[in-house]
């Protein structure tokens, strides 16, 4: 298709897309598995030289089609490893290691937090809405059993049969199914209520493109209550390849408190911003003003930037969970 150019690495991903978009099916399978496992093992390595918004036009395109293959086939994955785990006749929340991924999960919520407790000054959030939660809702599931295990959780996602699996797979849990609700609707008709969170979080596919992505923003930042905090899902580097990019830029009416580039096997990057507006204030949720955050270029290194200096331990995971579509 003319998509590839001289750089052996996206060669690589151009010719692991053209394989992809041939398979006929993207349901969990022995050739789904391989491919995308070689698709993520590719993309995860560090390179500052890769800036996927610099390269050529049918690069650009290749890229935007892969994202939404990503997302189909991510989609596809969790419905499977969900409908597994509620066949448990206890609790299927005791069984979440089966899925191949749940370490990365681990990690991730895990950063998120860590990043969420810097920037709340001591608070606990009460109300957490996460958009985009999907048929098996883990990093909710995560952050409400280890992490905010006194906050409700609202869990929005556009597709009905996501929510009954997810529903079904916290119901058995007498801690969880108190405190975590699902709603089916487009997250664009969702207005009062986002007034109601102290932190929404955006999935890293609600929004998969760069127009898409802003729409959704524009439309939260409309909604939500001053002083509440954005938690976001990015890219970056040879990653941009399987979810889309977030950028300061693209959050106007927010004060971006910090972008977190994970260097290890985790493969999306997380943006931290806070509602401006108001007194700072969100539902009991009090932040402090950063001056320079008006400021803020399209350029992560205007900001204040993680960078993640863990070493990796890639080998505790035995190669299975460098394959995560967050």
């Amino acid at each position: 298709m003319g998509y590839c150019q001289d750089d052996q690495l996206v060669n690589k991903i151009c010719h692991l897309y053209e394989k992809i978009s041939k398979l006929e099916t993207l349901k969990p399978c022995e050739d789904v598995d391989t491919l995308f496992k070689q698709l993520v093992s590719t993309c995860i390595p560090p390179n500052p030289n890769i800036d996927v918004t610099k390269m050529s036009e049918n690069i650009q395109e290749m890229r935007s089609n892969l994202i939404k293959i990503c997302g189909e086939a991510e989609g596809y994955l969790e419905h499977h490893f969900s409908s597994i785990l509620t066949s448990f006749e206890d609790n299927p929340l005791h069984h979440l290691n089966l899925f191949p991924y749940y370490n990365n999960y681990l990690k991730l919520s895990k950063l998120e937090f860590d990043l969420l407790k810097q920037n709340l000054n001591g608070s606990v959030p009460k109300t957490v809405a996460f958009i985009g939660s999907g048929p098996l809702p883990l990093t909710s599931v995560v952050l409400a059993s280890s992490h905010l295990k006194d906050s409700i959780f609202h869990n929005f996602d556009i597709d009905p049969s996501a929510n009954l699996v997810a529903a079904r797979l916290v119901s058995s849990d007498p801690d969880l199914s108190q405190r975590m609700f699902f709603h089916t609707v487009d997250v664009m008709d969702v207005t009062e209520s986002l007034k109601g969170f102290d932190v929404v979080f955006l999935a890293a596919l609600v929004g998969m493109d760069k127009k898409e992505k802003v729409k959704v923003i524009e439309h939260l930042e409309k909604h939500m209550s001053p002083g509440a905090l954005l938690m976001l899902r990015s890219a970056h580097g040879p990653r941009a390849f399987l979810y889309p990019i977030v950028e300061p830029c693209d959050l106007q009416g927010f004060q971006v408190l910090s972008v977190y580039h994970p260097t290890d096997e985790v493969i999306n990057s997380i943006v931290i911003s806070r509602k401006l507006g108001g007194e700072d204030v969100g539902n009991g949720v009090v932040h402090d003003h950063i001056d320079q955050a008006s400021d803020l270029a399209c350029n992560c290194s205007k900001i204040h930037v993680i960078m993640n200096k863990k070493k990796s331990i890639i080998e505790e995971f035995a190669g299975a969970n460098e394959e995560q579509l967050t």
